[in-house]
């Protein structure tokens, strides 16, 4: 190829200085190297994914861990009160046993009547202190305010010397178990004269009892 020069005459450009093609610009964000599964095979990217990895794993581990630990527990708890649970049956009955003596001395007893009452009234004894001991409470209500909770009402009448409302006669005793109701205690509740001018004190001459 020629081309005009500054004398006129056509030169042929020598090859050293013919222009060089230029190589094409590398992409500023070249695509990182991928391993045969398409996943990022080095890289931030993969250290991240690798480090999520392992939190999974130890999520994992340390769930099952507690999932057996709370096994471990619920069990311990069942075995613990089921020891509980017999333990107290157990002081019970060792505290019945010993009433159990008293009627059969009191019915072998070959004395009269007073050595009968005498081992009646031990065996009453031992069993009441056998029965506080256990947490459980007599409730005699005579001359207290009628409490429906506590008290189960069996007459309504007037009764001389009574408040209106108030127990006159207990039929029979309630018991109470640590603050839980056993039985109800069976009264007869005082109740307003049919003319209206009944007595207001409480036995004893005590106000009424809330």
């Amino acid at each position: 190829m020629s081309r005009a020069g500054q004398n006129g005459k056509d030169q042929d450009l020598p090859a050293s200085e013919a222009p060089a093609e230029q190589p094409e610009a590398a992409s500023p964000e070249a695509a990182p190297a991928r391993d045969e599964a398409g996943l990022v095979a080095a890289g931030p990217v993969r250290e991240d994914v690798d480090a999520l990895l392992r939190e999974r794993d130890e999520l994992k581990d340390a769930l099952l861990r507690r999932r057996a630990e709370f096994e471990n527990y619920r069990k311990r708890v069942e075995r613990d009160q089921g020891v509980a649970a017999a333990d107290a049956a157990a002081e019970v009955l060792r505290r019945l046993v010993g009433t159990v003596d008293n009627l059969e001395r009191a019915l072998s007893s070959e004395g009269g009547g007073d050595a009968l009452r005498q081992g009646v009234e031990l065996t009453l004894r031992d069993l009441r202190a056998a029965l506080e001991a256990l947490g459980v409470a007599v409730a005699d209500p005579l001359g207290q305010r009628f409490d429906p909770a506590l008290h189960q009402a069996l007459l309504h009448e007037p009764v001389p010397g009574f408040a209106e409302g108030s127990v006159a006669e207990v039929f029979r005793k309630g018991y109470t178990y640590k603050d839980r109701l056993l039985r109800p205690a069976l009264v007869k509740v005082a109740s307003g004269a049919p003319d209206g001018g009944g007595e207001t004190g409480d036995a004893g001459g005590g106000g009424d009892v809330h």
